[in-house]
């Protein structure tokens, strides 16, 4: 897997929890990203629950650092 495999997987399970929300990827190195969420208040633990499971997997059995950070949008809607 690389980290663009990575990101990719990650995006897909938080689009999953919240279509609108905002990301913006920062890819620190060939094994470590990181991934700014901008969502309504109301999914911001939807996407925190959905993405601590698989962000641990890929750590842990790909070698693949992804950290998600989850910020509330502008205007809380």
């Amino acid at each position: 897997m690389t980290i663009d495999d990575a990101i990719k997987q990650m995006t897909d399970t938080i689009k999953a929890a919240c279509a609108g929300a905002e990301i913006k990827v920062t890819k620190m190195s060939d094994e470590e990203a990181r991934l700014s969420v901008y969502a309504p208040a109301s999914d911001m633990q939807a996407i925190k629950d959905a993405t601590f499971t698989p962000a641990m997997d890929l750590l842990n059995h790909e070698g693949m650092d992804v950290q998600v950070f989850v910020y509330e949008k502008d205007g809380g809607q």
